[in-house]
């Protein structure tokens, strides 16, 4: 009678675990469905399912199925094209380019793929984006090189709308550093604020400033940098020309402490590195490279063989 009873119990137990591998099948057998062939690459329906977590997860916007199925075959067309033309971007660079993801994300490359996982989303689902993302600019810029190189002609035309501010700088500046301890309270780093505008509304020029600056306590007189305005970022480029040569620029507080920059000479630039100069050259490269990039595509889509399933 226990011998009954204990067959009986395997039986249940068996019949069970069929049950469930039943249920498991035809939900693996939907994952890997083959959607959409496109010259005899399958796209299947978990490639489909990852990527619509994946552009969710980064747009925090939930696609369509078309949108999906469109940025998949668009890859497929663009990875294939460029083998055809022997461009292959190694696995390694895929990686790195991941890795660089993650650093700026202020995250790890493991603590990246835990961050996808908890989302449902597989790395190489990433990685393939990627590797998309890294082999297309170098097969448009490769084969187009010639119509995407930029004239002095398209500049000067390009300029002629933009005649305000086509002026850049070079500035002569010499950083000045009021040391803040890290974990000071704010009271100490207002007062430091402070000693940093007293020098400031003392200070009347370069030869005679610096010095008076090296002589106060914990503060350092950094090595002269000189910076063209096209290098500049905007924010500080725009303080830099409202500060007078031989004066401070306000003091800003950083990770190191109060800091302020006194302008020690500034010149005019040569026309080729003015700010607005470089913009209207760096638009105008974007543009053909899109305008380049859409054609191409339009072009491998037309000449692809489709198989939908």
């Amino acid at each position: 009678m226990m011998f009954d009873s204990c067959r009986t119990c395997r039986n249940l137990m068996t019949a069970a675990v069929l049950v469930f591998a039943a249920a498991a099948l035809p939900s693996a057998a939907r994952a890997q469905q083959v959607v959409v062939i496109v010259n005899g690459e399958p796209i299947t329906a978990l490639d489909i399912e990852q990527r619509a977590k994946l552009i969710q997860l980064s747009s925090h916007k939930a696609p369509t199925r078309q949108e999906v199925l469109d940025e998949l075959i668009n890859e497929k067309l663009k990875v294939r094209e460029a083998k055809k033309w022997g461009l292959e971007i190694p696995s390694s660079e895929v990686d790195s380019a991941y890795a660089t993801m993650a650093s700026r994300m202020r995250l790890t490359p493991e603590q990246l793929t835990e961050h996808l996982a908890k989302s449902g989303v597989h790395p190489a689902t990433l990685k393939a984006r990627i590797k998309a993302d890294l082999t297309w600019p170098q097969l448009v810029r490769g084969r187009y090189q010639q119509s995407l190189q930029i004239g002095e002609k398209d500049i000067l035309s390009a300029m002629e709308s933009k005649s305000n501010g086509t002026v850049g700088y070079d500035y002569t500046i010499r950083p000045i550093l009021f040391f803040v301890p890290a974990g000071s309270p704010d009271t100490f780093v207002e007062g430091r604020k402070r000693e940093a505008e007293a020098l400031r509304s003392r200070f009347q020029g370069c030869e005679s400033g610096l010095g008076f600056a090296r002589a106060l306590k914990d503060v350092a007189v950094r090595d002269q940098v000189i910076r063209s305005s096209a290098d500049i970022p905007e924010q500080l480029r725009k303080v830099l020309e409202d500060v007078e040569v031989g004066r401070l620029t306000p003091p800003e507080v950083t990770k190191f402490g109060i800091e302020m920059f006194a302008i020690c000479a500034k010149k005019e630039s040569a026309a080729d590195n003015s700010p607005v100069r470089r913009q209207v050259r760096e638009s105008i490269m974007a543009e053909r490279y899109e305008q380049r990039s859409k054609q191409y595509l339009q072009e491998l889509r037309r000449g692809a063989m489709f198989e939908y399933k």
